[in-house]
């Protein structure tokens, strides 16, 4: 295996940039999610997992005005909105800019606030997700779907804007695997926001193998797998050119339910893992399991 793709999401929801080489830390990607939109009126971190409220994050692009430096503040973050205006973090104007695009009195932060949580719809998927975990974080329902209250970053640092663990994996071979399932929908690398993606040769979901096991990216860093990747309606999301399709997230849920221990079976791509070795990481790299 190799790294075919790296990637960072500068502010949390919004498009992310494709990179050549990244510094992998402790934290997880330098730059990752350094920045996220808060709601004003309940300080929930702003997700277009929720996308009633939030979908048009995902026409909005993100990318730093200098390289991000382990260890230190992210640098400011370019915004681009979709008719063109650009307006930087750290310009004054930035919250009232970001606010009238989307209609809601917000800020943009680069630290979580403490307690963090954000808000997920859930599709009518029949199996995407346990109903138990459903019911027990349901908060309301809109339009028919259930909308969960969830915890940010459970298994990431404290601070940061990670849904769940500061680094995603997803190979090839499960991308090929479902535009082999489902040849009519656009399994595009876009749709699972990875942070690296991994060329091999094997077929299926091998991703779903590697539970507790460590993988070696490059010559000097190393990841720690945690769990499959629970997919959620993000996937589904038109983004660029990519159009709104349901029938990603089904795919998922028809050919790659996993039981993830304590929690259930949930469609999933990729994998989560955690830093166990920083180190420098660009495409081309060899990757060990």
């Amino acid at each position: 295996m190799e790294i075919s793709e790296l990637w960072r999401y500068p502010v949390k929801s919004m498009l992310g940039e494709q990179r050549t080489r990244s510094v992998l830390t402790e934290a997880g990607v330098a730059g990752d999610r350094a920045y996220a939109v808060i709601d004003s009126s309940d300080r929930k971190v702003a997700s277009a997992k929720n996308p009633r409220k939030w979908r048009s994050l995902l026409s909005c692009r993100a990318e730093f005005v200098d390289e991000p430096v382990a260890s230190q503040p992210p640098p400011p973050v370019r915004i681009t909105l979709p008719d063109g205006t650009v307006v930087t973090s750290d310009d004054a104007s930035v919250d009232d800019v970001l606010s009238r695009f989307l209609g809601r009195e917000v800020t943009l932060a680069s630290a979580a606030p403490q307690g963090a949580t954000f808000e997920e719809t859930w599709p009518d998927i029949e199996g995407m997700a346990p109903t138990e975990f459903i019911d027990s974080t349901r908060v309301r329902s809109d339009e028919g779907e259930a909308v969960s209250e969830l915890a940010l970053g459970l298994a990431a640092a404290p601070g940061s804007f990670f849904d769940l663990a500061p680094v995603h994996l997803v190979t090839s071979s499960s991308l090929d695997e479902l535009r082999r399932r489902q040849p009519a929908s656009q399994f595009a690398v876009q749709r699972f926001r990875p942070n690296v993606v991994l060329a091999t040769a094997d077929d299926g979901f091998v991703e779903n193998a590697w539970v507790g096991a460590t993988v070696r990216l490059g010559a000097d860093a190393s990841v720690s797998v945690m769990m499959p990747t629970m997919r959620c309606v993000m996937t589904t999301m038109a983004q660029g050119e990519l159009p709104e399709d349901r029938k990603v997230l089904r795919a998922a849920t028809e050919h790659n339910r996993v039981e993830i221990s304590g929690l259930g079976r949930w469609a999933c791509v990729g994998a989560y893992a955690g830093v166990v070795t920083p180190g420098t990481i660009c495409t081309g790299d060899a990757v060990e399991v």
